[in-house]
């Protein structure tokens, strides 16, 4: 029997171990294999070179963070058994099984109605199937249904090790150091007071640098303008590819992306067809790079001309709006590029897009971040920092762009 004990090199964390073989044979797996094939940060590379990550390398990340803080809980006398520890690992590790690709550029392009932890969650049904009930506790858990509400905490929530690490990650690879955040410190920090993750007062500091740090990550990062405008031009390909698949032109397709532009896919469809599920399992980063490669030379010229775009970083250019286009200022707009490009004004609709980016540091409706003091008292972060308060952390910010083709 092949050795299963492995040691991942990690650039952010050094080694990491696999703990067990029931966690290796979960690795194995075909679908959490298929993370190694979509970018952690979808389109951020056009910025940011180095942002060449995957989700694989982040989940490991993950995974890693949470048997830290097992140990860290197990070491103040929190009761965790092997079963739970296994369960809580699996459960963050499989956590984005279900994003499409380029992440969460094109969660919503593929199919209708229906969010990638939904399907991340339908593929952890499906190995838990071929395992015979083994990830039963692990879906428990991520499904918030496990008696120790602590365990889904550190898998889901504002304080929780996939924000841990993807701030971690992210910063490292895109050298944005606003962003990395004392993971070390804020793990050993961790305690739990009547079933609710807490974290000791003497890591308040390390929690506001970890909020700051989020805040500053997505303005700099995963809400990059430019970034943003590859995403909305992206999207406009997908789009007028599956318009003409659904008016009968034949499409250079991989199989996968071939099913999904030539069925009418929605959510409530999706969960109950497994097929649909093994040809989404099938779909990763380079099926949708290769089929735009192809597009370059197809004969609709609205597909050649933005797949020329996507592939030779052309992109969609961004102006911050003070309020929505008029509906004069949009026929406008699709009067100039029919007559640019000899196409239809509906055709030209696929040339700009509105986009409102927004993001708050710290939802009053999720579980709060709580901070624990010598004298057992709790206290929410934001009563509890001397910098932040509630308006600052809830506040959240939005900027209405228009993103255009340049002519």
């Amino acid at each position: 029997m092949a050795n299963k004990r492995k040691i991942i090199n990690d650039p952010v964390f050094g080694f990491i171990s696999i703990p067990n073989e029931f966690i290796y044979d979960v690795l194995q797996h075909p679908y959490v294999q298929r993370l190694n094939r979509i970018r952690q940060l979808g389109l951020s590379y056009v910025v940011y070179p180095g942002a060449q990550h995957c989700r694989f390398l982040h989940s490991i990340g993950a995974m890693h963070l949470m048997s830290e803080a097992i140990a860290s809980l197990r070491q103040k006398g929190i009761e965790i058994t092997q079963e739970e520890a296994d369960g809580a690992m699996v459960a963050i590790l499989l956590h984005d099984l279900g994003h499409a690709p380029f992440s969460h550029v094109m969660e919503h392009s593929l199919i209708e109605g229906i969010t990638h932890e939904e399907v991340s969650l339908m593929m952890m049904e499906q190995i838990n199937r071929e395992m015979n009930g083994a990830l039963n506790t692990a879906i428990a858990i991520f499904r918030n249904q496990y008696p120790k509400h602590f365990l889904h905490q550190l898998i889901s929530s504002q304080f929780d090790m996939d924000r841990m690490d993807y701030l971690c990650r992210d910063s490292f690879f895109t050298g944005v150091t606003e962003g990395s955040v004392a993971s070390a410190r804020l793990i050993k920090m961790l305690n739990v007071v009547d079933d609710h993750l807490v974290i000791e007062a003497k890591g308040i500091y390390s929690v506001e640098k970890f909020l700051i740090a989020r805040r500053l990550m997505y303005w700099q990062v995963y809400l990059h303008k430019t970034s943003v405008a590859a995403e909305q031009l992206l999207i406009k390909i997908l789009e007028r590819a599956k318009q003409l698949a659904t008016s009968g032109e034949q499409l250079f397709c991989p199989p996968a992306l071939h099913y999904f532009l030539y069925q009418h896919i929605t959510g409530e469809m999706f969960v109950h067809d497994s097929y649909a599920l093994n040809q989404y399992a099938l779909l990763d980063d380079s099926d949708i790079l290769s089929a735009i490669k192809a597009w370059q030379t197809h004969p609709d010229t609205t597909l050649r001309l933005l797949a020329e775009a996507f592939v030779n970083r052309r992109l969609f250019k961004g102006r911050l709006l003070q309020q929505p286009l008029t509906a004069a200022e949009r026929n406008e707009l699709k009067a100039r590029y029919a007559e640019r490009f000899g196409i239809s004004l509906s055709e030209a609709e696929y040339f700009f897009s509105e986009h409102i980016s927004t993001s708050n540091t710290y939802s009053e409706k999720d579980d709060s971040i709580d901070i624990l003091y010598n004298d057992g008292t709790v206290r929410n972060i934001a009563e509890a920092s001397d910098m932040l308060n509630l308006q600052t952390l809830t506040y959240k910010p939005q900027k209405l762009y228009l993103f255009y083709y340049n002519i």
